[in-house]
């Protein structure tokens, strides 16, 4: 402002000079007052030439570069430049907030909806899509009401009360077999609504099994009691003769031992639910587990003669180093997880009939356990379900056999605490072959043991 004034004043009397000297008036005071209206007029249309100028900049689409300007126009020129870079980077940083945060909801496992007061979408993530099945390049726009078509969200819509949750079949019922999704509407601003979608189908499927397994164990604990009642009051009301009291302990001792491998099974199926991961440092011999399970098979295969019918072909295979192989984990769950399949073989295979069972390490250095017999087999539509606790594809047969129905459910437990894999393949009336696959950071060559602690 001072340069300005400064400039200013010799403009003045610059003008008062020439007006001296150029202008025919002999009165010095209307010289002086023509010469200032004079240069008043001309710095007027300078400050208008440049004013002009600035506007023109204003109104153009870059504003980081500035028309070159000295004085108040300069300075305001610089200023609008530092407020335009200011504002930007501020722009700059509100995106990059607004990236993370859209980066956020999409990485997010719940599906998320901005729907405005109409109704309509205005806004949703990747998550929803595979829910609800809503793409926004699609469906943006669009009324929520025409694509969430079932009863109980349209119910819930027009309660206009939604301080719950309400549970609708996911779009990948159509697909598959099962799919529940949870979804709840949250008011905010003018009308406006967010809806909050999950996946519930876990959840629902993990209550089903409860429900499930308290039914199946109250069923097979009450069947023996039953049973057990019924004798018991029959010895206490009745004289019974030492042969039919003999049966009837008999049958007792039978229905009591039922239950209490119930109980054992369930004892081990929560022990190995609760209980820390198998060490990778506790080792164990194959070939002695293998000659366990060989001689347990070989006395059950006895156990199940009747009459004159000839024994299991039992064929025991060992496939690996010749100097043996160790496994590291936990020895008793191993065990019990063998002897499972090869007693499930023995007794769902008819006497007489051959069972195999192969011990290999393949060449990737994993150890393949594969039980395989030529029974009965097992329908396709049971196979994806035999892990599963108490489930049965004959019950009556199950109950012949002395089985709990949690078997399978212990060695499928078992295999994934020592990350292994479990498979299974049948054709009804060929067969079946029951196998796992445990990853080789639990299987070493004994001979390599022993070299290496002679290097050491």
């Amino acid at each position: 402002m001072f340069w300005r004034t400064f400039i200013f004043s010799l403009f003045l009397l610059a003008g008062v000079l020439v007006g001296e000297v150029l202008l025919p008036i002999k009165n010095y005071w209307e010289s002086a007052f023509i010469s200032l209206l004079v240069t008043c007029f001309v710095l007027y249309l300078f400050d208008i030439n440049r004013a002009s100028t600035t506007l023109s900049w204003l109104k153009g689409d870059d504003l980081q570069a500035p028309p070159f300007l000295r004085g108040v126009w300069g300075e305001i020129g610089d200023r609008v430049v530092r407020v335009v870079k200011m504002r930007e980077r501020e722009k700059l940083k509100s995106n990059a907030r607004l990236t993370e945060f859209l980066a956020a909801i999409q990485a997010s496992p719940h599906g998320v909806l901005l729907i405005n007061p109409e109704g309509r979408i205005e806004w949703s993530n990747e998550m929803a899509k595979v829910h609800l099945g809503i793409d926004l390049q699609r469906d943006k726009d669009q009324l929520i009401g025409n694509l969430v078509r079932d009863p109980a969200y349209t119910a819930y819509a027009h309660s206009l009360v939604y301080d719950h949750e309400v549970v609708i079949e996911g779009v990948q019922s159509q697909f598959q077999n099962y799919s529940k999704i949870s979804l709840q509407l949250f008011p905010y601003g003018d009308g406006h609504k967010l809806m909050l979608t999950r996946d519930i189908t876990a959840l629902e499927q993990a209550e089903l099994m409860r429900r499930d397994f308290v039914a199946n164990v109250s069923h097979e604990i009450r069947t023996p009691l039953t049973v057990l009642a019924g004798f018991v009051e029959t010895m206490q009301n009745l004289r019974l003769a030492p042969e039919e009291q003999t049966h009837y302990l008999a049958l007792m001792q039978q229905q009591a031992s039922r239950m209490q491998i119930l109980v054992q099974d369930l004892l081990t199926l929560s022990k190995l639910e609760g209980s820390p991961l198998p060490s990778a440092l506790d080792w164990f011999s194959l070939e002695a587990l293998l000659n366990n399970c060989e001689v347990e098979a070989r006395g059950l295969s006895k156990t199940l003669l009747q009459d004159e019918q000839a024994p299991h072909e039992l064929i025991f295979e060992y496939e690996g180093p010749e100097g043996g192989v160790e496994i590291s984990g936990n020895k008793a769950e191993i065990q019990s997880a063998m002897s499972n399949l090869i007693s499930n073989a023995l007794r769902y295979t008819p006497l007489g009939a051959q069972v195999r069972v192969n011990c290999l390490i393949l060449p990737t250095g994993e150890w393949r356990f594969v039980v395989k017999d030529n029974g009965v087999g097992i329908a396709a539509e049971h196979i994806p379900r035999l892990t599963e606790r108490f489930y049965r594809v004959d019950r009556s047969r199950s109950r012949e056999t002395g089985g709990t129905g949690l078997g399978l459910a212990i060695v499928k437990h078992v295999i994934q605490r020592h990350g292994g894999e479990m498979h299974i393949q049948s054709v009804l009336g060929k067969g079946s072959e029951f196998s796992w696959v445990l990853p080789k950071t639990r299987v070493r060559g004994i001979e390599v043991r022993e070299s290496s602690a002679l290097l050491n």
